[in-house]
């Protein structure tokens, strides 16, 4: 047995595992933190994507003592206090979840694609996603799904107006202030 230290998103973990205990095994068996699927068991599917480190990762193909002292962010991890993230957003909007076996996988590997390139072209998105299979057929949407979480990711970053630059209900935008002095009374 090897003793390991990481942090699941954002909870410190101290185990006794196998050397030879896969990360996905760790995450589901030993955590219970089922969000991640056992998928072909081949690392082809991507249905087990998560982030350790920063980087996306297939967790069937890492062992979980790479993860010791390490920081890994499952599918449970993505929605802070019950918010979904805007990613989980477009997918519910754009219907890119059918079964939802690939779910999981897609939400990472979408999410390591965004922070890698934030304004992607569906091109882009497709092959950022080619380690990742559907079982349904619905990459279209996905791929619908991963625009709009872009789109509003450039919404978010974009600088709010000044309440000056704003424009009026009717469409207008008002006019530039006029500075008015006042003379002094004597």
């Amino acid at each position: 047995m090897t003793r390991i230290s990481t942090t699941v998103d954002g909870t410190r973990y101290e185990d006794e595992v196998e050397p030879r205990l896969l990360l996905v095994h760790y995450l589901r068996d030993h955590l219970g933190l089922t969000g991640t699927p056992v998928g072909c068991d081949t690392s082809n599917c991507g249905a087990g994507t998560v982030e350790l480190d920063g980087d996306s990762v297939k967790s069937c193909s890492v062992l979980a003592v790479q993860a010791d002292g390490g920081e890994a962010t499952t599918v449970q991890g993505l929605a802070s206090g019950g918010e979904w993230t805007p990613l989980q957003t477009a997918f519910h909007a754009q219907h890119a979840l059918q079964c939802g076996y690939c779910t999981p996988g897609m939400f990472m590997a979408a999410r390591d694609l965004l922070k890698e390139n934030p304004d992607p072209t569906p091109e882009e998105i497709r092959h950022g996603l080619e380690g990742n299979l559907c079982r349904c057929t619905g990459y279209q949407n996905i791929v619908r799904a991963v625009l709009a979480a872009a789109a509003e990711g450039r919404r978010r970053r974009a600088p709010t107006p000044r309440p000056t630059e704003a424009a009026r209900p009717d469409g207008q935008r008002p006019a530039a202030p006029v500075a008015v002095r006042q003379e002094a009374r004597t």
